[in-house]
């Protein structure tokens, strides 16, 4: 998506957010920020050159957009800036900063984890689907080293870091390339989806059902079998809600 989307808003809103002053308030909103007036105001010493680059870059889709700050950030100032991109006004240069811990180079993805987890937890819907987006290129590298990290995640407290758990290792997945391994055998991620089965959350729901949808696409008699397993062993509302959305797709 670009940002022409967002052409319409308001002088004052599009003043706010482009300066880094104001977090948005909407997907279109989020379209809309123009990323080098945003790099001028909240990060300076990036340098025009980065600032140029990005506006060269306001055609393409705003994935490319956030992966390219990243790495024109990760150039100049460097990672040093990450503790306070990740905690600034704007939930856009909060995404930068996902997108950095991502691109980072010679971290372990437990610290690619560990250091995304605050911003997976944060409190715009945003900047949350930024945390799994940056990492799910590493999560596809070592995908079985990512599944019993998560699978720690899937029992946080918070319904924000147990959603990311969940949505990080979706097969199909939204915005970003498919995990070709959980399509084929979606049963190696279990170790994740097992605590969630019932989770109270509608947010983790909703992305539990999403995530079985995805395998239904390739493997319907896993998710069916899966589910009338589930339900026997925890017929809560929550897990009912989980397994209606999971087999919305499976032909009768």
């Amino acid at each position: 998506m670009s940002r022409a989307k967002g052409q319409d808003l308001a002088p004052a809103c599009r003043a706010l957010l482009d300066s880094g002053q104001a977090a948005t308030a909407t997907l279109a909103e989020c379209l809309a920020v123009d990323f080098a007036a945003l790099l001028r105001a909240a990060v300076p010493e990036a340098g025009e050159a980065a600032a140029q680059a990005l506006d060269a870059a306001a055609a393409q889709g705003i994935t490319r957009r956030m992966a390219l700050a990243a790495a024109l950030l990760l150039r100049q100032p460097g990672p040093q800036g990450l503790p306070g991109w990740a905690n600034h006004p704007s939930d856009t240069v909060r995404g930068w900063a996902c997108f950095v811990a991502g691109a980072q180079p010679g971290l372990a993805l437990h610290e690619r984890l560990a250091t995304l987890q605050p911003l997976a937890d944060d409190a715009h819907f945003g900047v949350r689907e930024w945390a799994w987006l940056a990492v799910r290129p590493h999560i596809a590298g070592d995908l079985d080293t990512a599944i019993g990290l998560l699978a720690q995640w899937a029992r946080h407290p918070s319904e924000r870091v147990r959603r990311f758990a969940s949505e990080a290792l979706r097969p199909r997945g939204v915005w970003c390339t498919h995990l070709g391994p959980l399509k084929q055998t979606p049963q190696r991620a279990l170790p994740v989806l097992e605590p969630l089965r019932a989770d109270p959350s509608a947010y983790v729901q909703d992305s539990v059902g999403n995530w079985l949808n995805d395998a239904a696409k390739d493997q319907p008699g896993w998710v069916r079998a899966l589910c009338a397993d589930w339900l026997a062993a925890s017929p809560t509302s929550a897990t009912r809600r989980i397994c209606t959305r999971a087999q919305r797709s499976i032909s009768p």
